[in-house]
């Protein structure tokens, strides 16, 4: 049986890395950190920020309410705080259905090369 490599985690992710990740301006992501008590990174002995991939899903879901569905800021904090598990469960749906959408779409892709 040949040795495959384990693929390596990573456990900490920059605000750069996060930014780009969604697109948007990490003085955004700062901001966001200030109104919503959720986000809450680790920071290092530089003071770096260092988000954790449970960070990464609390930003994408304030991303989601206030980017996406229009919400204020005021009335995403009263969202997430009706419901957060309710609001992550079908933040991490939707996240799920764009990447079968994309996977399909890749495959109708290669067929039509064929």
């Amino acid at each position: 049986m040949p040795y495959k490599e384990k693929e390596i985690e990573k456990r900490y992710y920059t605000i750069g890395e996060v930014a780009d990740e969604l697109g948007v301006a990490t003085s955004l992501i700062r901001f966001w950190e200030t109104e919503f008590d959720i986000i809450s990174p680790k920071k290092n002995r530089k003071g770096n920020r260092q988000f954790t991939k449970d960070d990464i899903k609390k930003i994408k879901l304030i991303y989601h309410l206030v980017k996406v569905k229009g919400y204020t800021l005021h009335g995403a904090r009263d969202f997430i705080k009706s419901d957060i598990n309710a609001a992550t469960t079908k933040i991490e749906m939707i996240e799920s259905l764009k990447n079968i959408r994309q996977f399909l779409s890749d495959i109708k892709d290669s067929i039509q090369k064929s």
